[in-house]
């Protein structure tokens, strides 16, 4: 069972409900909910470790992930504008602490569906 710890306020953005969703999603490896709002031409680069293109490929890579859900997730902020947003937080996995910052890019300024996602992941 996964513990969520949500600060960030989504208040009346229905891009920021999204948002936390998604990073839910993630922390829990509901994999189905995460690849069905990525575009046909998803990239997602994860800074010191892979850059993944095209959602078959991105498809196969969150499937696999999946196996590896957070027993903690914090999401400490959400910030939107336009077409682009960015999400930080803390996911407990095990012994191990990481922190997090999603920077993401959507297909339009009212699309749900991701163009492309930058993220930058430390172990504390």
């Amino acid at each position: 069972m996964t513990k969520i710890n949500i600060q960030a306020d989504c208040g009346n953005s229905p891009r920021k409900e999204f948002l936390k969703e998604l990073n839910i999603a993630f922390a829990k490896g509901n994999a189905n909910f995460i690849v069905e709002h990525a575009s046909d031409d998803m990239v997602w680069t994860i800074y010191g470790d892979k850059k993944i293109e095209g959602k078959e490929v991105f498809r196969e890579e969150i499937h696999i992930m999946k196996q590896y859900t957070a027993d903690e997730m914090t999401l400490n902020s959400i910030i939107t504008h336009g077409r682009e947003a960015a999400a930080n937080g803390e996911m407990r996995m095990g012994d191990h602490t990481y922190v997090f910052c999603d920077v993401y890019s959507f297909t339009n300024t009212t699309s749900m569906v991701l163009k492309e996602m930058q993220s930058y992941v430390v172990k504390l």
